[in-house]
């Protein structure tokens, strides 16, 4: 997949009858991913190329940067996840101010036609561009086939009795709600990070710990997890080894913590994770975070967690 530095530089990139789709896409959820199954599909009938023309950073860090959404991926996710649904060509704009006071038919006529030269473009169901998302889906579907490219409007994806977008998978995994975050992105949420040293609690109760120092904007709720921690760069273990893991996302209340942390426990191994960088997957609530009035009745919790994973990971 390639990854081209704006549109300005698209035309440098030879792209082959672009089938094209414009969006944040963040998270690449079931509604994203039903859109690139169309484009990949299309670009494959048609001999062309599928491009995502999408934006970084997202518009409303630059728009309301006190109001901007906690991202679900960071960019590296991002771009993965693209890749991993087959599209052959990603058009990373850089969104500034500047660029969002363009007018939305300037934007369809200069950007979009001008510098992709796209034969179809796909858009989602709520998509809106322009100054002050004024640029509706009627003026791309009118403005579109002038130019010489048809648009598709791809219907909402349902999950749950409710329609799949960020927002609300933001809010699943603000309640702690990881099941049903996982069920509209349609694989467990993940957090990336470094292991950094912490104060060895864990350790101490017989149960050692990953502190992660989080990229990703957004860690679940308070509470304790069960999932993965998969090793992203070269040691040992390997790159790419999985090892089951229950994770703590919280302030550590039994020790009057405050700062909120999330620290991973790898269940049936042992070893040395210290500066590696990982991702850990949030797969199963077990229980919410509560003060526990021992060190000794926090260890027996966390033994009854770890075997609660151990179970319904194993099950899964």
């Amino acid at each position: 997949m390639r990854v081209i530095a704006g549109s300005a530089r698209a035309a440098d990139a030879h792209l082959r009858r672009p089938i094209v789709t414009i969006g944040n896409f963040d998270g690449i959820h079931l509604g994203h991913q039903a859109i690139l199954r169309t484009v990949v599909a299309r670009a494959r009938a048609l001999d062309g190329d599928a491009v995502v023309y999408t934006f970084d950073p997202h518009p409303r860090k630059v728009l309301r940067p006190d109001a901007a959404p906690a991202l679900l991926t960071t960019l590296e996710q991002r771009l993965e996840l693209l890749e991993a649904a087959r599209v052959d060509a990603v058009v990373l704009e850089p969104f500034t101010a500047e660029f969002a006071r363009m007018d939305p038919d300037a934007f369809v006529r200069e950007y979009l036609h001008a510098r992709l030269r796209p034969v179809e473009v796909y858009v989602g169901y709520d998509f809106h561009f322009g100054r002050d998302r004024e640029g509706s889906m009627r003026l791309l579907t009118e403005r579109g086939p002038r130019l010489g490219f048809a648009v598709t409007i791809i219907p909402e994806i349902t999950v749950d009795d409710g329609d799949v977008n960020s927002t609300r998978i933001r809010e699943l995994l603000e309640q702690g709600a990881v099941e049903r975050a996982g069920r509209m992105l349609g694989r467990p949420y993940t957090v990336r990070g470094s292991v950094v040293r912490g104060d060895a609690r864990g350790a101490g109760l017989g149960f050692p710990t990953a502190n992660l120092a989080p990229e990703n904007e957004l860690l679940p709720a308070a509470g304790v997890y069960a999932g993965t921690l998969r090793l992203l760069d070269a040691g040992d273990p390997p790159a790419g080894s999985v090892l089951r893991a229950v994770t703590n996302v919280g302030r550590r209340p039994t020790f009057s913590g405050v700062a909120l942390r999330a620290e991973s426990h790898a269940i049936d191994w042992s070893g040395d994770l210290y500066g590696r960088r990982v991702e850990v997957s949030f797969e199963l609530h077990l229980r919410g975070e509560r003060k526990f009035e021992s060190a000794a009745a926090l260890k027996q919790q966390i033994g009854a967690d770890v075997a609660q994973a151990r179970e319904r990971l194993g099950a899964s």
